[in-house]
């Protein structure tokens, strides 16, 4: 009876461990279709900063990156012992070359015994000797075992730090170089404002030089009027276009013609008037 119930008790033992490695071995397998999901996330997010990455060296001039590619590099060739002379079966001292050695291998053929007997005048192979580690003859130890789970997690990381600095790239990227802090319209109306006051200054110039004779009074209205106000407008509207639009915009942005115009026709002619003011209040 006590074997039987000895017997009983083995079957519920093998049982139990039974279900133990199959529960172990569903849970493993979970775990590897979680690591094969999330390689697979993590390749999709990688694939998609790269073209991203591509997208703004291109829109600040740098090529697209390549990775190159070609036939990996063939392993090194074992070196070969003494006793392997290149791969070549292991030939005692027999009767003839290339006949395997080894008294044991053929047991009973005649000619070969238990042991060959070294004849006079011949040479006793070789043993193998021990290679110091120095000498290189040695392997390398076996790098140590890395989790995947550990290493999917810091990749994971290192996938969001680099998603957050392309975000911040981006926002810089949609910045312009000129005014950055500005809005558009009040940097636009900063540029025309300024190549206004350039046309100003060159117009008091003009003024001076008509006073002394260099230039009469028709050309001195006509660049009052028309040309120092058209070269004003259109050195602003240049600056908006090369300095004042963002590294990446969809289309093209807003270089606010109009304004423009009306500030550089009505800046020069204005700034006229009141040095003429000025002037005669001075005298």
């Amino acid at each position: 009876m006590s074997t039987f119930d000895e017997y009983a008790a083995l079957a519920r033992q093998l049982a139990e461990q039974r279900r133990a490695g199959e529960r172990g071995a569903a849970a493993d397998a979970d775990r590897r279709r979680n690591l094969h999901a999330a390689a697979d996330y993590l390749q999709h997010r990688l694939t998609a900063q790269g073209q991203r990455l591509d997208q703004l060296g291109q829109a600040i001039g740098i090529p697209a990156s390549s990775v190159p590619t070609g036939p990996a590099p063939a392993p090194p060739a074992a070196s070969v012992g003494d006793g392997g002379r290149g791969g070549a079966p292991f030939a005692g001292a027999g009767p003839g070359e290339g006949e395997p050695a080894g008294a044991a291998g053929a047991p009973g053929r005649p000619g070969v015994g238990a042991y060959s007997q070294v004849g006079v005048g011949e040479t006793r192979l070789a043993l193998p000797t021990a290679v110091s580690p120095a000498a290189g003859g040695v392997p390398a130890p076996r790098p140590a075992e890395v989790d995947p789970t550990v290493e999917l997690e810091l990749a994971r990381r290192y996938a969001d730090e680099s998603d957050r600095h392309g975000q911040q790239t981006e926002l810089l990227a949609q910045r312009p170089a000129l005014l950055p802090d500005w809005s558009p319209v009040a940097r636009a109306v900063a540029v025309y404002a300024g190549c206004a006051a350039v046309g100003a200054i060159l117009m008091v110039i003009m003024v001076l030089a008509s006073g002394v004779g260099l230039v009469d009074g028709f050309t001195l209205g006509a660049w009052i009027c028309a040309g120092l106000p058209a070269l004003s407008f259109f050195a602003g509207y240049l600056v908006l276009g090369r300095w004042g639009r963002p590294a990446m915009v969809a289309g093209t942005p807003p270089r606010y013609v109009h304004l423009g115009f009306l500030i550089c026709f009505a800046a020069v002619p204005v700034a006229y008037v009141a040095f003429l003011l000025l002037f005669r209040v001075l005298r």
